[in-house]
């Protein structure tokens, strides 16, 4: 029994044909792999592209395998062979294929088939299951996480994990591999040679979708909210979703640029967008949700607790006023017209917006507050031991 048994294992083992890959094509896929980024112990997808012919590859690390993923892997990868394949082996991931059809086709999604239009490539893939299809791309994505990720890389930014990935796979183009008498880079040659040359323009790896802006002046994209300028409310938008931000667009208007947030129900928001509508509803200033956490200079702290002292709702606008110049101007002019306006005690719109032009033309400021008199001027005294005596005494009668 024991040997019947053996010997029908033996005979339901899968048998493989020695396959011999010629130059200029590839194969690509994502895996998986730990890393520290930022002090933050995290999991890390990473984009892996294979030229069987030479054993030339790229590996590319990303917060999430997502179509913007997938497309930025390849425009990254083009670039850093300088060419581009002529056919690409996928397996059936969903950001590439939407449904596989009766006869074996694959309907693409419709980003990936843009991209594939763009550099001309013929793509090709593997059957569901069988990871074999596009065997060297697979043993890649295992020695890069065995090779290039253990231990467990450290390092300030994803930008700087994927230099180093960079580096790794430029210093493995001088590997001789096994059953080969020739380096990779000497195989290379032949590879690139093959292929295609780099378009005019690289591709725009991002994922695109339509949205509207809510009563808030937020944007919903992949669970989280973007501002956009509150002018926009109500108003059907364009959203772009790149791998590092998101870029949001009306008509032919680009309104709203954001970092990229993969965190889950989070919102991000642009002091600015909310500066025209605060300034129109000023009582909301204080607990408004889109200026907590904005670190502003000291000099802005001691200009608006002056304002609102000496004019109340008033002086609230018109620090928000001030604030809407950086609408149009750099915070360090801004900045260094508001410490100017504190020491020549002119604590108003109309001195700081002054101030700023005169910055800005590289032009003398000549603010004499007898010259012009409808600008308040504030007498900042400073604190004296005799002022508390004073108090003191004034409680004792």
């Amino acid at each position: 029994m024991k040997d019947y048994i053996r010997e029908q294992k033996r005979g339901g083992q899968e048998m493989f044909v020695p396959l011999s890959h010629r130059p200029g094509h590839a194969q690509a896929d994502f895996g998986e792999a730990r890393a520290i980024i930022a002090g933050v112990e995290q999991k890390v997808f990473f984009f892996a592209l294979d030229l069987p012919h030479s054993d030339g590859s790229y590996i590319r690390a990303y917060h999430r395998a997502n179509t913007e993923a997938w497309l930025d892997g390849h425009v990254h990868a083009f670039a850093f062979f300088g060419a581009v394949p002529l056919s690409i082996v996928y397996d059936n991931d969903r950001c590439l294929v939407a449904k596989i059809m009766l006869d074996g086709t694959r309907n693409r999604t419709d980003r990936f088939s843009a991209m594939l239009s763009h550099y001309v490539i013929q793509d090709r893939y593997g059957r569901p299951g069988k990871g074999n299809d596009k065997g060297k791309v697979e043993g890649l994505v295992g020695f890069s996480r065995r090779n290039f990720m253990v231990p467990i890389p450290r390092f300030d930014s994803l930008e700087a994990f994927n230099d180093y990935l960079e580096d790794m796979c430029r210093r493995r183009q001088s590997d001789v591999l096994r059953g080969h008498r020739e380096s990779i880079a000497q195989r290379l040659v032949r590879d690139l040679g093959a292929m295609s040359t780099l378009p005019a323009a690289p591709f725009e790896a991002c994922d695109q979708r339509s949205g509207r802006v809510t009563s808030t002046s937020v944007v919903r994209y992949k669970s989280n909210d973007y501002s956009v300028p509150v002018r926009y409310g109500h108003q059907d938008v364009w959203i772009k979703g790149f791998v590092d931000k998101v870029v949001i667009g009306h008509k032919t208007d680009v309104i709203a640029v954001h970092t990229r947030s993969y965190a889950s129900a989070d919102i991000i928001f642009d002091p600015l967008h909310y500066l025209p509508l605060i300034e129109r509803k000023i009582n909301a200033l204080d607990q408004a949700a889109p200026l907590q956490g904005w670190e502003l200079p000291k000099a802005f702290m001691a200009l608006q607790r002056i304002s609102e002292r000496r004019s109340g709702a008033a002086g609230k606008r018109e620090y928000v006023q001030v604030l809407r110049l950086l609408e149009r101007f750099d915070m360090e002019i801004v900045h260094a017209a508001i410490k100017d306006a504190l020491m020549r005690r002119a604590i108003s719109f109309d001195a700081i917006r002054h101030l700023v032009l005169c910055r800005v033309e590289r032009r003398p400021a000549r603010l004499d507050m007898s010259i012009y008199p409808f600008l308040p001027r504030t007498n900042i005294q400073t604190t004296r031991a005799a002022h508390y005596a004073g108090l003191l005494s004034g409680a004792n009668s």
